[in-house]
């Protein structure tokens, strides 16, 4: 996991320190796998540390399960950052609906706004875009749910909450908004609301100004804005 001259993670989360996560990396790709493919690529699997550095959270966005499909000549759909795609790769169904409540919220339009299905750009603005699990086997979704990267990723959540003062933290769903319990709400912002899903989008995602709202709050702390 290289992080430049940003803070290093395995410096300040206490599983990533005993190095638990290379571990995790050896069985996923190795005896786990089977033989089949793993998603995302290898080299991809720590992105979203990579690029976010642990002194540069503002927001963190919590996923699930990388995506777990590829498409012919582009490649697998995960590639480290939850939610997210390679340009190319048509975006996924949750993803279509979270640039629809950013075009309503942020730039007050329905079909104006083109988005790049690529989320870098605002993982390198502090958004930590993390998948509870890091890995997933081809076609299988939740395959490597109980492989111990959770107890992981809740540790992650747990020292950003402990050690960093005035993050965002989105948790969409039933099962991210389980995470609140590793979140202290007196020191950050936790945005709960359904999931993005075409299933759930309209049971509160939709119309829920969490892009808004946390632009606002981060502004009111004396930060930016993140440029959505």
């Amino acid at each position: 996991m290289k992080n430049e001259s940003r803070m290093l993670w395995e410096e300040q989360v206490p599983l990533l320190e005993q190095r638990r996560h290379r571990v995790l990396v050896e069985k996923a790709y190795g005896e786990l796998a089977g033989g089949k493919k793993v998603y995302p690529l290898r080299q991809n699997v720590f992105d979203s540390m990579r690029l976010t550095g642990f002194d540069t959270v503002r927001v963190v966005i919590l996923g699930q399960d990388p995506y777990f499909n590829e498409h012919v000549r582009m490649g697998p759909e995960a590639h480290g950052l939850c939610f997210s795609v390679v340009e190319g790769i048509p975006a996924p169904p949750s993803l279509v609906n979270i640039f629809k409540e950013i075009r309503r919220s942020i730039y007050d339009s329905d079909t104006e706004r083109v988005f790049a299905t690529d989320l870098t750009r605002w993982a390198l603005q502090g958004v930590l875009l993390l998948n509870a699990s890091l890995t997933v086997i081809a076609g299988k979704p939740n395959s490597h749910a109980n492989i111990g990267w959770h107890e992981i990723t809740d540790n992650i959540i747990e020292t950003l909450s402990r050690r960093r003062q005035h993050l965002v933290f989105m948790l969409w769903g039933a099962f991210a908004q389980k995470k609140a319990a590793f979140i202290d709400g007196n020191n950050h912002l936790v945005l709960k609301t359904s999931h993005p899903s075409p299933l759930s989008a309209h049971r509160g995602f939709l119309g829920s100004d969490v892009f808004k709202k946390c632009n606002e709050y981060l502004r009111f702390h004396g930060h930016d804005p993140i440029q959505w």
